[in-house]
């Protein structure tokens, strides 16, 4: 880093976007990802220069950046790429909710404002212990979160979390511990077999479409389908290991459960 604080940083996911516009650091923001859309003035306030798991290298450079913020292996060939052109790059890996929270503490400390960090931090913990205790004793509902319908993926671990501090269990829970979306493939018929009361779907940025989901074969016999109770959750509020997540898209986990 040729700065400290930096000065000039380029966001390739989302969540590192919202969460130095959350601590009011949005001006050291030189770049972003395309998919970047929180807060809404981003896409027109920050030049796009990455897609997810490629990215305009010569625009980023041009760009001069002291910092390029990455996220998991699936961007490691950007990053690899920018490290040899000389580029300090900084790459998270958070797939749970402790993760999310050290990864807003990280950010903050590196850019000088660790405080307001914690405090944001702290704020988070206070809302979801807050939400846990509001549905302490209610009966859990259980839930199938999909992240992708072809093949059926199932949800990651700070989404399984969300669902458990919003009242439901996640019908699969060690499919949840693996941090590879290859790793928690899952077939119709364990999910016919768990017997879900919830279907929560977030196709990754694809729109989801409830009546492909209740068509499938076998399904008629799932709680979730007789019941009418399949609900999108847009891919920028829970997809992303951040702030957004923690906050709107809990939100809308807990508005599916108490329908």
């Amino acid at each position: 880093m040729k700065i400290y604080p930096p000065e000039r940083i380029v966001c390739l996911t989302e969540e590192t976007v919202e969460t130095l516009y959350l601590l009011g650091e949005q001006d050291r923001i030189v770049g972003v990802s395309g998919y970047a859309v929180r807060p809404k003035q981003v896409r027109k306030e920050k030049p796009r220069v990455s897609a997810f798991t490629s990215a305009d290298i010569p625009k980023i450079l041009a760009l001069s950046p002291d910092l390029v913020l990455a996220f998991s292996d699936l961007q490691a060939e950007i990053a690899s790429s920018l490290i040899q052109a000389g580029v300090t790059v900084m790459t998270y890996n958070q797939r749970d909710i402790a993760g999310i929270l050290a990864m807003i503490q990280h950010l903050g400390a590196t850019i000088g404002q660790k405080d307001r960090a914690l405090k944001l931090v702290n704020q988070y913990k206070s809302r979801l212990a807050n939400l846990r205790a509001q549905v302490e004793g209610r009966p859990p509902l259980r839930v199938y979160f999909e992240e992708w319908d072809d093949p059926m993926i199932s949800g990651i671990k700070w989404v399984s979390e969300l669902i458990e501090i919003a009242g439901g269990t996640d019908i699969f829970p060690n499919y949840a511990n693996q941090a590879a979306a290859k790793d928690r493939f899952v077939t119709s018929n364990e999910v016919i077999l768990a017997a879900p009361d919830v279907i929560l779907a977030s196709w990754c940025g694809k729109k989801v479409r409830p009546e492909k989901i209740a068509n499938r074969p076998g399904w008629d016999s799932i709680p979730a389908i007789q019941n009418g109770r399949i609900k999108e959750i847009k891919s920028p509020l829970i997809l992303q290991p951040g702030p957004a997540a923690l906050t709107d898209g809990l939100d809308c986990i807990v508005e599916a459960l108490t329908f």
